[in-house]
């Protein structure tokens, strides 16, 4: 039984004074019920994890893993709730002595880093760079093959060279297109249909992103720098943490995740294979 599933069972404490303001999690709390929605309902439509729902709702945000988590999850459930966020953020920094100075992405994590596992060989960069080779010299071989069967044509005698023939190499050489597709597609093209591929690309700033694989095994945890990417590919299922979600941009098994994301938001989400689903 999930906690959490009667908003009628969650009535606001009764004999509050008017006049004293209602801690963080009471106003979310209140705002939920008068909502109608349950902290799963909640839980489902912000991906916030229902213990941390009903920890911030207790006042107790050390579930959250820091300052930085705690008031992107007060900004996402208030915003769910039909709640201003700038109050309820400018509380929070007041009670904890004004709001914290801007610390640098790689330092704060630091912290709560795990040690990764030892990872295996990159398939799919592997797989991306024969690709590429391959083509580039199909590519060559048959500039190559062209340009020499041109050099041995014969000159009819006293026939005159045509207008637009010229003595420069560069004049009768054809102009090569570019065969090498862009990687990031190639990878989301060549991956299996049976498997999850997501790729993260940092594109409105940089972000930390953490990944798991099915197992919870460490893929990636680190910070991502604007225009890097990375792209993680496992048989069933992909976990991601994302620091800053409205610095990234996601796709999914080839499928562009149109999610509006808000700038300092923390995401935590899960994809499988048959994502992203439609309906």
């Amino acid at each position: 039984m999930s906690i959490g599933n009667s908003p009628e069972d969650e009535r606001p404490f009764e004999d509050v004074p008017e006049e004293a303001r209602l801690s963080i999690g009471r106003a979310l709390q209140q705002a939920r019920i008068a909502a109608g929605l349950t902290v799963d309902d909640v839980s489902t439509a912000t991906r916030v994890r229902i213990g941390i729902v009903h920890a911030i709702e207790a006042d107790d945000f050390a579930p959250c893993g820091g300052d930085v988590y705690a008031r992107g999850h007060i900004r996402t459930l208030a915003k769910y709730v039909h709640l201003d966020p700038a109050p309820l953020l400018a509380q929070y920094d007041a009670e904890r002595g004004g709001s914290p100075a801007p610390t640098p992405a790689a330092p704060l994590f630091e912290a709560e880093r795990i040690r990764p596992e030892r990872r295996g060989p990159n398939w799919t960069a592997a797989m991306v760079a024969a690709i590429v080779a391959v083509i580039g010299f199909v590519g060559f071989t048959l500039f190559k093959g062209d340009s020499e069967d041109g050099s041995k044509a014969p000159v009819a005698e006293g026939a005159k060279p045509s207008a637009g023939t010229s003595g420069s190499p560069s004049a009768d050489a054809p102009k090569p297109t570019d065969p090498k597709p862009d990687p990031t597609e190639s990878a989301i093209a060549a991956a299996p249909r049976d498997k999850v591929t997501v790729q993260v690309s940092a594109v409105d700033g940089r972000s930390w992103i953490s990944a798991k694989d099915h197992n919870g095994r460490l893929l990636f945890d680190g910070l991502l720098k604007q225009g890097q990417s990375k792209t993680f590919q496992d048989s069933s299922k992909i976990n991601l943490v994302l620091g800053d979600a409205g610095a990234i941009q996601l796709y999914v098994n080839g499928k562009k995740i149109e999610d509006d994301f808000q700038p300092g938001a923390v995401e935590r989400l899960t994809y499988t294979k048959g994502d992203p689903q439609v309906g």
